[in-house]
């Protein structure tokens, strides 16, 4: 059986491309999977909607009106005209009445626009202004009511016999009680159809023309948002694609452009972290591969029997724990700083005697000053302090990682001052403790970001740069406050304050 050309060949394998760019790969093909939302069409269209259904109400409801308005001011007419013209006739007997009414009829002077009707007591027209309905019966409700009510009755609707839309007025003759005639006037609403036609004709223009500035209008309001909008999800992608610190230009004050301030700030903010990251995974590489080196390289030589010297062994012996607990420092302060980031900080509160864990602290560190020719200055309280709770392992650690600074960054200047007091005053009672060195202190622009996790500044001294960040948590989970600046004369003053007489933690 033969085999596959390809088998037992090595299959190239494909270079392995950086995070950022199968992000933005990544990004790309769920742009292409997602339907195409067209916001601006449908917010143009929404917008257009709504405004259509407005303007249509608007002019469905005034044309209503003014055909109400008009019918209305055509019954009232024809009533008053047919209610003047039975008045003229109420003193006349039937035989007169009907006289009387021919009289009337030719003198009419609105016989193009209004039909006048002269009826007899039954309701069948007599005398007709248009002279070709006479002795025609009425078949409108408006005849039967005014012959029943003795009142004048409108009516607007349909014509019997044309089916034209007319309105009518019929208002009866009375004689002695009883009645003997009646007026009726009758009109097209042809007219009133025409006016109307016209009415909705200009109002629909008028609205076609509000929802054509509508239109525009929307539109530069669409652009003037959508396009900020689209400039904003551009960057968004690229930020997500891993272009950390890219910028927008604001073009606006308004919300849009605390929108794009606040995507810049947020992207350089980034940008920090990611660069902070970097440093300090490196930083920390470096600090933990200098004493692992020299830890490997002093234990290999003592385990080959390289140094016999009493002395050099004593020395190397030395350095391998040194160098085991400067690591076992740094890595407490990693675990503290786990810790604070998993909210998995703890305090174990007690009441403890806040001079006795400082003196622990400086009798932990004179000697060893004492040893690198560094004096250490401690200055008791002149007066008794009071016992205050708080967790007193975190205090002391707080305590030792200041003076370690001190010798680190200040050592240089040859002395380091530890004074601990009772400040009182009308908005505090607390308890100060200081620890000042007399090196270069800190550069002032540097000052505001001392106590930031990572951060090392223009320092040239190893180390994590968490230890001020663990102990300013520290010290603001006992409600107090961890203040750093430089002192009057030189060197650089870390000042931690407790509250006393209230529960501090």
């Amino acid at each position: 059986m033969e085999q596959p050309e390809s088998r037992g060949k090595r299959r190239k394998r494909k270079p392995v491309k950086p995070a950022a760019e199968l992000a933005a790969e990544e990004l790309q093909q769920q742009d292409r999977r997602r339907p195409r939302r067209k916001l601006r069409w449908r917010w143009l269209v929404n917008t257009l909607a709504v405004t259509f259904v407005v303007v249509a109400i608007a002019v469905t409801a005034f044309s209503l009106a003014m055909y109400s308005y008009y019918r209305s001011t055509v019954v009232a007419s024809l009533e008053s005209k047919a209610q003047t013209a039975a008045g003229m006739f109420r003193n006349y007997t039937e035989t007169t009445y009907l006289f009387t009414a021919r009289q009337f009829i030719n003198q009419f002077e609105e016989k193009s626009t209004i039909e006048a009707q002269i009826l007899n007591g039954s309701g069948r027209v007599m005398i007709s202004s248009m002279m070709d309905i006479s002795g025609a019966n009425v078949d409108t409700p408006d005849v039967e009511d005014a012959i029943s009510s003795k009142r004048v009755v409108p009516y607007y609707g349909p014509d019997p016999s044309t089916g034209d839309h007319i309105v009518a007025a019929s208002a009866p003759v009375v004689y002695n009680n009883t009645v003997v005639g009646m007026v009726r006037m009758v009109t097209s609403l042809r007219q009133v159809e025409a006016q109307m036609t016209r009415i909705i004709a200009v109002t629909s223009a008028i609205g076609l023309i509000i929802l054509i500035v509508m239109g525009i209008t929307a539109s530069y309001f669409i652009k003037s948002v959508l396009d900020p909008v689209i400039r904003v999800t551009e960057t968004a992608k690229r930020i997500a694609a891993g272009s950390y610190g890219v910028q927008m230009e604001s073009h606006s004050d308004d919300e849009m452009g605390d929108l794009v301030d606040t995507i810049n700030d947020m992207s350089m903010k980034i940008d920090q972290a990611e660069r902070t990251q970097s440093e300090f995974i490196s930083s920390v590489s470096h600090e933990l591969r200098t004493p692992l080196t020299a830890i490997s390289g002093w234990a290999e030589t003592l385990y080959n029997g390289e140094v016999r010297d009493a002395s050099d062994v004593k020395k190397g012996m030395g350095i391998i724990v040194s160098e085991a607990q400067r690591l076992t420092r740094m890595v407490e302060e990693l675990l503290e700083f786990s810790r604070m980031e998993t909210g998995r900080f703890n305090l174990s509160v007690e009441p403890i005697d806040i001079v006795a864990e400082l003196e622990d602290a400086v009798y932990t560190y004179r000697e060893f000053f004492r040893r690198k020719n560094l004096a250490l200055d401690y200055t008791e309280c002149e007066e008794e302090l009071p016992i205050i709770s708080g967790d007193p392992e975190r205090l002391r650690q707080v305590f030792c990682n200041l003076l370690d600074n001190a010798d680190k960054h200040g050592g240089s200047g040859g002395r380091i001052e530890v004074s601990i007091c009772r400040e009182e005053n009308e908005e505090a009672d607390e308890v100060v403790i200081r620890v000042r060195d007399h090196g270069p202190g800190v550069p002032e622009d540097e000052l505001p970001y001392i106590k930031y996790k990572f951060y090392k500044g223009s320092s040239k001294v190893r180390g994590s740069g968490i230890g001020l960040a663990v102990c300013d948590e520290i010290i603001n989970s006992h409600n107090g406050a961890l203040e750093i600046g430089n002192a009057p004369g030189g060197g650089c003053v870390a000042t931690v304050r407790l509250p006393i007489g209230v529960e501090n933690v």
